[in-house]
């Protein structure tokens, strides 16, 4: 079957779907936990991703994007290879947490939400990462960084260019 959503760019491989949605199939109130996993599989959700999820279960598009858009652990757009989390909790905020993601920002080139043009970084504030004797901390990739400085946390992303080949 076709996605009728007009999306743009590569097509998602859909088969890799069929697993999570044979085993929630039938399952009321079961959207959350298959955005979940789709989201999971591919990185984000992709549009067509989505129609399909609707399709295969019995909803509209509106109301699977509906979910997708209302909560905020699901994301519509690709990730970098990093993913970097900046904790502006009140331990982190105390401790310099805007002066680290300036940091961040003013070496990368990227805002909060947005990643780098090569696709190897994404910048994310979030609310706290629980690792408040850390402040300020950062994690990449699930992998946390404390007691930070700007200098600290840019030769961080330097190491990090550098493992990948990348001028730093």
């Amino acid at each position: 079957m076709s996605c009728n959503c007009n999306c743009s760019g590569p097509k998602s491989d859909l088969s890799l779907l069929k697993d999570v949605l044979d085993r929630y199939a039938g399952e009321r109130g079961s959207l959350i936990a298959i955005l979940q996993k789709a989201q999971e599989i591919y990185g984000y959700l992709p549009k067509d991703v989505m129609y399909h999820i609707a399709e295969k279960i019995g909803s509209t598009p509106a109301e699977v994007m509906g979910v997708a858009t209302f909560y905020s652990q699901f994301r519509l757009t690709p990730i970098g290879k990093y993913l970097i989390m900046s904790c502006q909790g009140t331990a982190c905020h105390v401790n310099g947490s805007e002066r680290i993601s300036a940091a961040i920002s003013a070496y990368l080139g990227i805002e909060n939400g947005q990643t780098t043009e090569d696709g190897l970084f994404t910048l994310e504030h979030v609310a706290c990462l629980g690792c408040c004797s850390l402040a300020p901390v950062i994690m990449i990739n699930g992998e946390a960084h404390g007691n930070l400085t700007p200098e600290s946390v840019i030769n961080i992303l330097k190491d990090i260019r550098k493992k990948e080949g990348v001028e730093a």
